[in-house]
């Protein structure tokens, strides 16, 4: 623990106590196919409708009832040092799985690792206290939880929604000519590695934090609309990354407009300091075999922002054309005027599974 004079109180940078930060923890795409792989054969179960055969955001049980149970965990290690602001982050990003099938999240248990070596008992609380406040902006309880002696600080939720039969929202479902959306900036990534190098701006810390404990809500919205073919939320793999699967599963290919992505303030200025996080280099690497840009993109700005991971990124979700109208009323009226047009298109499968336009 960082030590301090008996007039100063001690300061807790949790960023210094792990290899990894938020969701840049997760495993590249390449790897965890391998570690997925099973020779062991279940047996069927119908009312399962969404588990391991896909790559989707949480797995999703049907109920006889007209209603589908949605459960889902996600945890990772500290993106930002103060203790609250991390118990925030790991809640709303573990919350958001459900929110991206289109459901309502019902309750949630904690996962906490904790040096109890090297962290207070009071730091470690401060983490909850943050979990127990998102969970509260989302109306459900923090109901319980698990805890183990770990040699690095790690937190997450592990949540239980509900959804109706009809509003479930899968990543591999949708159809050729859709066009896609995203309802928050790209970057956080770059901005989390910029804070645990010391260099980040307050202005674009406190952006940050904001976009990164902010609620996907609007995804339980979603679920009602039926032109909304496809949804996924943006976490570890990057934009590109998740727009791979949703394109892959489905069946087709995609477009991505390159000039059209938002992108949080601050970004580019730490891209042109060569700062991003470790992980971008293993999500490249497992897909970019997969990606072709058109001559004019700045390719180099590209590799550094497609890849990036987000923790509690915006939902990703594909729209038929006929629904656009609609899906841009609801995003404005919900505050998201911001990302109400289209970043790019479902396309028919071509010689790459991706192309970034200019």
């Amino acid at each position: 623990m960082i030590k301090s004079d008996q007039n100063t109180p001690a300061i807790i940078k949790l960023t210094q106590y792990s290899h990894g930060a938020g969701c840049g923890c997760k495993i590249a795409p390449k790897v965890l196919d391998e570690i997925l792989k099973s020779n062991i054969v279940l047996p069927d179960d119908n009312k399962l409708l969404v588990g391991n055969s896909s790559k989707d955001d949480a797995a999703v049980y049907d109920l006889g009832n007209g209603t589908a149970l949605i459960s889902t965990t996600d945890f990772f290690m500290p993106i930002v040092d103060d203790a609250f602001d991390f118990g925030r982050i790991a809640a709303a990003n573990s919350i958001s799985d459900v929110y991206a099938m289109g459901g309502k999240p019902l309750v949630a248990i904690a996962i906490l690792g904790w040096p109890v070596e090297k962290l207070s008992v009071e730091t470690a609380q401060k983490v909850i206290e943050g979990g127990r406040m998102i969970c509260k902006e989302a109306g459900i309880h923090l109901a319980g939880g698990h805890s183990i002696d770990s040699p690095e600080p790690i937190f997450g939720l592990a949540v239980t929604g509900m959804v109706s039969l009809e509003h479930i929202k899968k990543n591999n479902t949708a159809k050729e000519g859709d066009c896609l959306f995203i309802t928050k900036p790209l970057g956080v990534g770059i901005l989390s590695t910029a804070q645990k190098r010391g260099v980040l701006k307050e202005e674009h810390l406190n952006a940050m934090i904001k976009q990164m404990t902010s609620l996907n809500k609007i995804g339980e919205l979603f679920g009602g609309i039926s032109g909304i073919t496809a949804m996924t939320d943006v976490t570890g793999f990057g934009i590109l990354g998740h727009l791979i699967e949703m394109a892959e599963g489905s069946g087709f290919g995609a477009e991505l407009y390159y000039h059209t992505l938002p992108v949080a303030d601050g970004v580019k200025e730490y891209i042109a300091q060569k700062i991003s996080p470790d992980a971008t280099f293993r999500n490249w690497n497992s897909y970019s075999e997969k990606v072709r840009f058109e001559k004019g993109v700045n390719v180099m700005e590209a590799f550094a922002l497609l890849p990036d991971p987000q923790t509690n990124g915006g939902l990703l979700f594909s729209v038929n054309e006929d629904d656009v109208q609609e899906v841009e009323m609801l995003l404005n009226k919900n505050g998201l005027a911001d990302f109400s047009k289209p970043i790019g298109k479902i396309t028919a499968r071509g010689e790459k599974l991706v192309e970034i336009k200019l």
